[in-house]
């Protein structure tokens, strides 16, 4: 068992140390907001994430989970892991850069608390950097801790997060891969230690010779994902265009193991905190190296492009126009099993159809209230009913798993019009035109004879 501390408990931080704490390791989570670390301290977890608060709560009970408000005593009297996984925000200043400042003065205020402990010869800690940050910043984080210990007391290593929002507890605990980079070699043997409950069930540890490695594999990584979410909603609208049918056309090109069927379903656009973040942050590395990832600018301006592009088709399957018209949109959030709008598509389409004069009025079961907060003008619904009551459309924006099971039949004839314009392709086209519906889908054939005929 190691004695680890984990600063900063954003969703992250929090994820992370519950995690390890559920794998038999002694940890303490700090942050420096009173308010949260009382709130937590008390069973309240303050982030929605589907298990959570229930393996708080049990790690807690067992006294393997403890909370705390300052770095110095929440490390006294030895720590042998030190993470730091604190928020990375985009830069407001417009260079696209990571705002690193959170991760240097948590390294500052955790060497100088180090460097406090009483005198062990033994004595070495680990500092992770789990917060996701541009190549180098490892060698700077290692460089503040050097003006304050020695070489012998401590080491530096990178050891990105790849968590999904709704499944991060399961991705942490079932992982595809653990990346850990550092020059340590003793780093890295800790670091084995702290992940072998895992690497024993076969998930495998990637040890990179270099922290810049690590650093870069979490950008990559998310740059990849992200470049193929937008080439299939690309797609799609090409399968439009042509009469094709872009779920056939997933299956055939997915088959490929070169390419894979992760990721290519078609949506709205890519939303969230860490693909736009982690894109234009990896851009401006890679321009400050004079290495631009040109492809990564083109697939930026295709989402932002792609969101429109769905506004103009409700546009188009309205007659033109949405002014004077209602519109219930069901799920807000970037994605199934969050309650997180940063970035969401629901933002930038339904506060567009907002502007353009549309009544809309949107169901979410856990993002209402963050989304009412950034767009004011947004009618709340309590129910899938009370969005749909009067509608000329109903556009479905996020795959919340209740909305595969909606009873259309009883709907249809509370709208003003039938219609359900689904964006994310969760409905059964012919159970949905069986029920009296009219059906829309993204990238599936337009004429709705297709359908039609198949439902008959």
């Amino acid at each position: 068992m190691l004695r680890v501390a984990v600063v900063g408990t954003g969703y992250v931080g929090l994820v992370t140390g519950t995690c390890l704490a559920e794998l038999g390791h002694d940890i303490v989570c700090i942050d420096n907001d009173r308010d949260k670390i009382e709130r937590l301290k008390a069973g309240d977890v303050p982030i929605y994430e589907p298990g959570l608060e229930d393996l708080v709560s049990a790690n807690v009970s067992r006294g393997q989970l403890s909370f705390a408000n300052g770095i110095a005593e929440a490390i006294a009297p030895r720590v042998d892991v030190l993470f730091i996984a604190v928020g990375t925000p985009t830069e407001d200043n417009g260079s696209g850069g990571a705002n690193l400042g959170y991760v240097y003065a948590a390294a500052g205020e955790a060497a100088t608390a180090l460097a406090a402990l009483p005198d062990d010869p033994d004595a070495f800690t680990v500092v992770v950097v789990k917060s996701t940050v541009p190549a180098g910043t490892n060698r700077k984080v290692a460089a503040i801790f050097r003006q304050h210990l020695t070489d012998e007391r401590f080491a530096v290593a990178s050891n990105p997060e790849f968590l999904r929002e709704g499944d991060a507890i399961s991705d942490f605990m079932e992982p595809d891969r653990i990346v850990v980079g550092s020059s340590s070699e003793r780093a890295r043997q800790i670091l084995e230690e702290l992940y072998l409950p895992l690497t024993r069930k076969g998930h495998p540890l990637v040890a990179t010779s270099t922290a810049e490695t690590a650093e870069l594999i979490k950008y990559a990584a998310n740059a990849f994902l992200a470049t193929k979410v937008t080439f299939i909603n690309e797609l799609a609208r090409l399968c439009e265009a042509a009469g094709a049918d872009v779920e056939e056309l997933a299956v055939g090109v997915g088959l490929d193991q070169r390419i894979g069927n992760k990721f290519l379903t078609p949506g709205p656009g890519f939303g969230g905190s860490c693909f736009p973040k982690d894109l234009v942050a990896l851009i401006k590395t890679a321009n400050d190296f004079g290495s631009p990832v040109e492809i990564v600018e083109t697939v930026i301006r295709a989402n932002d492009r792609h969101k429109l592009l769905m506004v103009r088709k409700i546009r188009n399957e309205l007659g033109g126009a949405v002014s004077g018209r209602r519109i219930g949109v069901l799920g807000l959030a970037f994605k199934a099993n969050t309650d997180d709008m940063r970035n969401a598509p629901a933002l930038t389409i339904a506060g567009q159809l907002i502007a353009e004069g549309a009544e809309v009025c949107a169901y979410d079961p856990v993002a209402a209230d963050q989304a009412k907060a950034l767009l004011p003008k947004l009618q709340l619904a309590e129910t899938i009913e009370d969005a749909a009551n009067g509608a000329d459309a109903i556009v479905i924006l996020t795959e919340w798993s209740d909305f595969r099971a909606i009873n259309w039949e009883e709907l249809a004839p509370t709208m003003r019009r039938p219609l359900l314009i689904d964006l994310r392709n969760v409905c059964e086209p012919k159970d949905v035109l069986r029920q009296g519906m009219e059906y829309v889908a993204l990238g599936r054939p337009l004429s709705e004879l297709h359908y039609r005929a198949a439902a008959e």
